[in-house]
């Protein structure tokens, strides 16, 4: 059985992906590890008081029992959804977010990450860095990062990037093992510029080899990669967008609020960022 990791801070955008955790649990035949982490101040006990102590094992149960508070409302998503058969344990970790992710995955042995961001904004927090950002470049697991407004519907297609590299083949393998649960398709997009040096015999070699599976392969010629990919996902229903990191650069330019409203409005779906 799979390992999902769910950090959350119990906001209405963490609310909402943990829907999509569930689903995703359900088609991966996977379990949750429900992540919440805490940071208390740092204080030096040299310089303060013993009753600093006190204060301090003060802030440690209001965690807790915000954390028991919480809790029994994913439970009741899950029940809703009927999904409540789904495993789900839970951990409360003291420190920052990133340290407290890494650990969970070592110790848990965590297969993916599913985690919410909000806004045009908050995609470009999670990718420039901040915040949950750091997760996408210092964690060798896929991660499912779903917007704040995405609800989730059946997914029926899978959207892929690729440059023909043998990295992108072992992803687009692990994609369709994906697919094949749901029973989607993978629709796969090469966007071919003036630099692009893939070969024919390349790309034949690649259709040849996925023939029997359920991808399409398409070339589109253009120089501007970022407008394509949006086009892309919008004219081909995609459900969810899957792209190797090494395409980090793409998500800054992509989510950064400079590219106007239409670009955070177009890519509403959750984004697979997966690792080389």
């Amino acid at each position: 059985m799979k390992k999902i990791l769910f950090p959350t801070d119990f906001s209405d955008v963490a609310t909402n992906a943990f829907i999509h955790a569930l689903e995703f649990a359900k088609i991966m035949n996977a379990e949750i590890v429900l992540l919440h982490t805490f940071e208390l101040p740092v204080y030096d006990n040299q310089f303060f008081p013993e009753n600093y102590n006190v204060l301090f094992d003060s802030l440690q149960l209001t965690q807790f029992d915000m954390f028991k508070k919480e809790i029994p409302k994913l439970q009741a998503i899950s029940e809703e959804r009927n999904l409540n058969h789904i495993k789900m344990s839970h951990r409360l970790m003291d420190g920052t977010l990133l340290f407290n992710i890494k650990k969970a995955i070592e110790e848990e042995n965590i297969d993916f990450i599913v985690m919410g961001t909000s806004g045009a904004t908050g995609w470009e927090a999670f990718f420039l860095g901040t915040n949950t950002g750091n997760v996408l470049t210092a964690v060798d697991v896929p991660v499912l990062s779903v917007p704040s407004d995405s609800k989730f519907k059946k997914i029926e297609i899978i959207g892929f990037t690729t440059r023909y590299r043998a990295k992108d083949k072992k992803a687009l393998k692990d994609v369709l093992k994906i697919a094949k649960k749901t029973k989607a398709k993978v629709k796969c997009l090469y966007v071919k510029t003036n630099d692009s040096d893939v070969s024919t015999a390349t790309i034949k070699e690649w259709e040849e080899e996925f023939a029997g599976e359920p991808v399409l392969f398409s070339i589109i010629p253009s120089d501007d990669v970022q407008d394509t990919i949006l086009d892309f996902v919008l004219f081909k229903d995609i459900d969810i967008l899957a792209m190797i990191t090494y395409k980090r650069n793409f998500f800054v330019e992509l989510f950064k609020p400079s590219l106007t409203q239409k670009f955070s409005n177009r890519l509403g779906i959750p984004v697979l960022a997966m690792h080389e």
